[in-house]
């Protein structure tokens, strides 16, 4: 599509009042105290240059064109940076939206014919509210790839493997387990069997509110892949509410399960042949009973 005589006028009106444009538009942006005058000042600037130039060489008002693609990469990168410092979708878009009346007032001082003055305003609109809305749209992404890495990161954090012995590691499982956390709670599991060499691994589901048939077939999941490893299973922290699910489910976990962590450990202990003793209070021992006599 060839430049429109209105793109034109609107390239050549940023060029010649470049500098009054932008000393306006930081005026109308001064009432967003999270940035001082002087990033206004530069990051406007930059954005102002681009987009004259953008009007000047471009064959149309279409952001998504090639001839845009300094403004959207300004943008962007704008956007990301609020994303991350916390601000509003409000407060980033107003970069964009403040811009308009800095840029109408110099189309009204600097245009005297009605119908040419109509024309740049309707223009600006419209190429300026794409620009807002590409905006608000790169912080939306943003901001739902930040909470999407904070949740992975949680979920990482919330599973944790406990090494409790020589050979014995616990997994305390909070929360509903579904199919994405399964495959973390899985290698977290496997990678701490591997590295502790672990002969035994106890998977404790007391933080866990619920167990339906899905949550019992990703722990059968995990406690499949943990004896492909070489690590023998225990399942600890079954309330009775929990153990009736089960049962009226009819699921078949085949697998040793124990009312709390403390019996599942000392099962574990039992099972490699250690023991754990209560001590005197001089630190010792308590005395083998003696053998009865004949």
């Amino acid at each position: 599509m060839a430049k429109s005589t209105t793109q034109t006028a609107l390239a050549r009106l940023i060029s010649d009042g470049e500098a009054a444009i932008l000393a306006d538009w930081v005026r109308t942006m001064s009432s967003d105290t999270r940035i001082s005058a002087q990033e206004a000042q530069g990051q406007g600037k930059e954005f102002l240059h681009a987009l004259g130039k953008a009007l000047a060489t471009g064959n149309g008002s279409d952001i998504r064109a090639p001839d845009f693609n300094a403004v959207r990469d300004i943008l962007a990168g704008f956007s990301r940076s609020r994303a991350l410092q916390g601000f509003s979708p409000s407060e980033t878009a107003i970069f964009v939206f403040s811009l308009k009346q800095a840029l109408f007032e110099r189309v009204r001082a600097t245009t005297g014919d009605t119908q040419q003055m109509a024309d740049s305003v309707w223009t600006l609109s419209l190429l300026l509210d794409q620009l807002g809305l590409f905006t608000v749209e790169t912080f939306q992404k943003t901001r739902e790839e930040l909470i999407e890495r904070q949740r992975e990161e949680i979920e990482e954090l919330s599973t944790p493997v406990v090494k409790l012995w020589e050979g014995i590691v616990a997994l305390p499982l909070i929360g509903t387990l579904d199919s994405a956390r399964t495959q973390v709670v899985m290698q977290n599991l496997l990678e701490s069997i591997v590295q502790t060499e672990a002969e035994i691994a106890i998977i404790d589901i007391t933080g866990v509110p619920t167990v339906d048939t899905l949550t019992a077939q990703h722990l059968l999941k995990t406690v499949s892949a943990a004896r492909l490893m070489g690590a023998d299973c225990l399942i600890s922290g079954i309330r009775p509410q929990i153990a009736q699910t089960i049962v009226q489910l009819g699921v078949e976990l085949n697998v040793i399960s124990k009312a709390t962590l403390a019996d599942a450990l000392a099962l574990a202990l039992k099972r490699t042949g250690r023991s754990v003793e209560k001590m005197k209070k001089n630190g010792k021992p308590p005395e083998p009973a003696a053998e009865p006599r004949d």
